[in-house]
Formats: structure tokens, C-alpha cells, sequence
């Protein structure tokens, strides 16, 4: 497997869609490549954030709070 075509598969990864042939190819490759491991972190870094930023979002303070700007950004 080649770098491209881990990173064209890294949302079948992730939601555990690789057939067992590729999900074997897939942890081949990162065994042998530190670049594609630091990608698949990077990834499941960003993943981690937006599910937190939504949970966030949808706290009563924080509803709050960005109907306020949305409401005082109209008003300008």
C-alpha cells in the first residue's frame, strides 16, 4: 500500500469499513511508515477535537453565548 492510498482510506479505517485484506495492508504500511502514523494521529486528533467542539456547542452556556455575537455581529 502506498501513502495515498492509506490516506484514500482512512475514513473506511475509521469507521471499520476495510474488508481484512486491506485493513491487513493498511496496518502494514504504518508499521514501516512513521509519516502515515503521524497523519492517522493527526487525524484522530482533529476527530477528537470537532466531536468535542460539539458537545461543546451544544451546552446551554455556549448556545447562549453565540446566539449573543450572532445577534450583536447582525446588529453592527
Amino acid at each position: 500500500m502506498t501513502c495515498r492510498e492509506l490516506v484514500e482510506l482512512i475514513t473506511d479505517y475509521f469507521e471499520g469499513a476495510l474488508d481484512d485484506d486491506a485493513r491487513d495492508e493498511f496496518d502494514a504500511h504504518l508499521v514501516i511508515c512513521p509519516g502515515c502514523v503521524f497523519y492517522l494521529e493527526q487525524m484522530r486528533t482533529t476527530i477528537r477535537f470537532a466531536h468535542d467542539v460539539k458537545a461543546l456547542e451544544r451546552r446551554p452556556e455556549v448556545v447562549g453565548l453565540l446566539e449573543a455575537f450572532r445577534d450583536w455581529s447582525s446588529a453592527r
